[in-house]
């Protein structure tokens, strides 16, 4: 199946397209972006938000668990939250970008990645573009590297 991203992201029809299998592999496709464009910098965080959609909560931890298991720390949403909230996050932790689980405007049945500069703002087409490149080598290797949720937390790699 053919992950294609678009305006900000990707957004795909929930249980089609859009599941916790292709999410790990477009994931690990922003954590390898990520940590090739900063390679000299330690401490890499991202901060990951979701909206009230079905399953946005569930999605959004399967983020962080990619993030983490790649060394990348992730500020966690407590709970759903608006695009702009999550955008002010991103600046006032001084995260190298961020993830907002949403679909936007779309239909119920979508949900979405959209990924976020470091500046809060939508990432530019030449950080998507970078990103979805990323997305064939993750297949040839067979997919994404995923940690424990809890052991990812007692490791401070992720937080909420």
């Amino acid at each position: 199946m053919t992950i294609k991203f678009g305006t900000d992201g990707w957004r795909a029809v929930i249980a089609e397209t859009f599941t916790f299998e292709n999410l790990r592999i477009v994931s690990q496709a922003m954590a390898d972006y990520l940590l090739e464009a900063h390679i000299n910098e330690p401490n890499l965080s991202i901060v990951i938000g979701f909206d009230t959609r079905f399953l946005s909560d569930r999605f959004a931890a399967e983020v962080a668990r990619v993030m983490a298991a790649n060394g990348i720390t992730a500020y966690l949403a407590r709970a759903d939250a608006p695009t702009p909230a999550i955008s002010y996050n991103i600046v006032h932790k001084k995260a190298v970008g961020g993830v907002m689980i949403t679909a936007s405007h779309n239909p119920p049945r979508y949900n979405g990645f959209k990924v976020k500069a470091a500046y809060g703002g939508a990432a530019s087409k030449l950080q998507i573009n970078a990103i979805e490149r990323k997305l064939s080598s993750i297949h040839e290797r067979i997919g994404a590297n995923l940690m424990d949720f809890q052991k990812a937390q007692e490791q401070g790699l992720i937080e909420k």
